[in-house]
């Protein structure tokens, strides 16, 4: 799953960057109000984290506008400010959460973990194919039972196929959602990892629709 971070605080943006690369999401950040409008509006992100104090241009213009271009990315807004009336704002303006700084890093991601299932269409935590789960708020694969060791860019095609279980999933749309902005997004190597993962988890896991990509049924 691919999240925009849009936080002028450097040790901020590093520490929640940090913390969603280790649960194998691909973050994009953005230091000012101009650069998070021109990414969340050209790039395909599955979540957006936006800070409504940036400079340049603040958050909730930013929000305002890609609501008004059917910008319809779930967005998440952090603010410093404590007055429960700037909070109205940001919800109005068309977000779909917020957090007050200063916040907790599991709260955080546990909001991101909740709006992405919810995104999706999904409630559980947990995924279930037949003798595979995979467990959101962790990253952790298990195959029978017992844990299952997966690379980053592994966990990365995974996650986004159960969050799209029951739909046809191309290589091109996998790329675009588990590399970050300047990754090298060539969709010849999702085959590599979709293969990994069968000779992993199960030949029978993800399914290959000829001319249209993968897909996952759940159970």
């Amino acid at each position: 799953m691919r999240i925009l971070l849009a936080e002028d605080d450097q040790a901020l943006s590093d520490q929640i960057k940090s913390i969603l690369t280790l649960e194998g999401r691909a973050v994009d950040t953005a230091r000012d109000g101009e650069e998070a409008f021109f990414l969340g509006s050209t790039e395909p992100y599955d979540l957006v984290v936006l800070d409504i104090g940036l400079p340049e241009r603040d958050g909730l213009s930013v929000l305002k506008e890609w609501r008004r271009s059917n910008v319809t990315t779930p967005v998440l807004i952090l603010t410093a400010r404590d007055a429960w009336s700037e909070r109205v704002d940001g919800l109005d303006a068309g977000a779909d959460d917020y957090m007050s700084k200063p916040f907790h890093m599991p709260e955080l991601s546990a909001r991101i973990r909740a709006m992405l299932r919810r995104q999706a269409g999904h409630v559980n935590p947990v995924f279930t194919k037949g003798p595979v789960t995979f467990d959101t708020r962790n990253a952790r694969v298990l195959k029978n039972g017992v844990p299952v060791t997966l690379t980053a860019q592994e966990v990365a095609v995974l996650s986004y196929l159960f969050h799209n279980a029951g739909r046809n999933v191309s290589r091109t749309e996998l790329s675009e959602h588990i590399y970050e902005y300047d990754g090298d997004r060539d969709s010849n190597t999702i085959a590599v990892f979709v293969n990994r993962l069968r000779n992993k988890l199960g030949k029978d896991l993800i399914e290959t629709v000829r001319g249209r990509g993968y897909s996952i049924s759940l159970e």
